[in-house]
């Protein structure tokens, strides 16, 4: 069983080192692996988007509006695979867009016809007259635009999103790549240059941060525990910052629960801070319910001071994905189980 959980955070002389090193011992950093989240794209799918792109572009040797939006209707994917060749983020491609067609394309509409695509990716979607039709359109005629421009800089000192193995020259850099294909080192220095998996770790960034909330919510949820969770920036009476989740609720809270993953030493500051809050909340009111820490990631594991801070808070109720099993009976919450 943890040290942290049976120590007397009321004794003076109670030495917090071990306890810390116990919470470090715990605590994994998560950067390798993502959630894999809905509208992930596996290779093949892309491939046979490639493949639409390429057949209906004739090998990449009549790269127009036309031949691009033929292959986007008969594979949605396509959308993507044409997007990635220019290198563009969604709102990237809807500045540029606005920009070069007049047609007013918004961030927000830029992700959500790429998240359409990429949510039905080898249905056909023949283009119609509806608003999101005609933002597809100016997209890709924007993009084409774009393509055959390829890198037009002449200031030294700036670097041109296009300055790519197979835009550089426009059409005369992107058709020897489709047919040859890139050594090795190429692949590698673009990779080096753009990040791998950064796209897609974008738009899973709020799953990776819900791994947390997800575990306490399974422990939960299988006590048969009544709980309140609450909703970003929700207002709850009687709390300046809402905790994310109350046990059973806020009329009658036994336990107040902060739950967060992070990789960085600063937002991990952060979140002590508010455990910290609700603690010298608790103490204001004269309340008695558990004030509790569920963590992960290796942000908490930099400073120990502030792991330090978060036991005293807590009074050693900090919780890491792999003691996430024992919330329930080192807590008050067990008061409130029914299995």
């Amino acid at each position: 069983m943890p040290l942290r959980f049976e120590a007397d955070y009321r004794d003076q002389q109670l030495s917090f080192e071990p306890l810390v090193d116990e919470v470090f011992a715990e605590l994994k950093s998560s950067f390798l692996e993502l959630p894999r989240g809905e509208g992930f794209i596996d290779y093949s799918t892309f491939e046979r988007g490639y493949q639409a792109l390429k057949r209906a572009t004739v090998d990449f040797t009549e790269v127009t509006a036309a031949t691009v939006e033929r292959a986007v209707a008969d594979a949605p994917i396509a959308f993507i695979v044409f997007r990635s060749i220019l290198g563009f983020t969604p709102p990237e491609w809807a500045y540029i867009t606005t920009e070069t067609t007049g047609v007013s394309v918004d961030q927000g509409a830029a992700r959500a016809i790429d998240r359409n695509m990429r949510m039905n990716p080898l249905t056909p979607r023949p283009l119609g007259s509806i608003l999101t039709d005609q933002r597809i359109r100016a997209m890709i005629e924007a993009g084409v635009k774009t393509l055959i421009d390829g890198a037009k800089t002449e200031t030294p000192s700036l670097l041109h999103r296009l300055d790519k193995a197979d835009t550089k020259e426009g059409m005369k850099s992107l058709q020897p790549v489709a047919d040859l294909g890139v050594p090795y080192p190429v692949l590698l220095y673009e990779r080096f240059l753009g990040r791998p998996f950064a796209s897609h770790r974008d738009s899973v960034s709020e799953l990776v941060g819900e791994v947390v909330e997800a575990a306490v919510k399974d422990v939960l949820t299988e006590a048969k525990v009544s709980f309140r969770e609450t909703k970003r920036a929700e207002r709850i009476a009687g709390f300046d910052q809402a905790p994310d989740f109350i046990i059973p609720d806020e009329f009658s809270p036994v336990a107040l629960i902060e739950a967060k993953l992070t990789e960085d030493d600063g937002t991990a500051r952060d979140k002590v801070a508010r455990v910290q809050r609700l603690r010298t909340l608790r103490d204001q009111t004269g309340h008695n319910y558990d004030v509790i820490a569920c963590i992960a990631g290796r942000g908490f594991k930099v400073r120990r001071e502030d792991m330090r801070r978060l036991l005293q808070a807590t009074d050693g109720k900090v919780f890491t994905l792999s003691t996430m099993h024992l919330l329930i009976d080192h807590t008050r919450i067990r008061e409130y189980r029914t299995r």
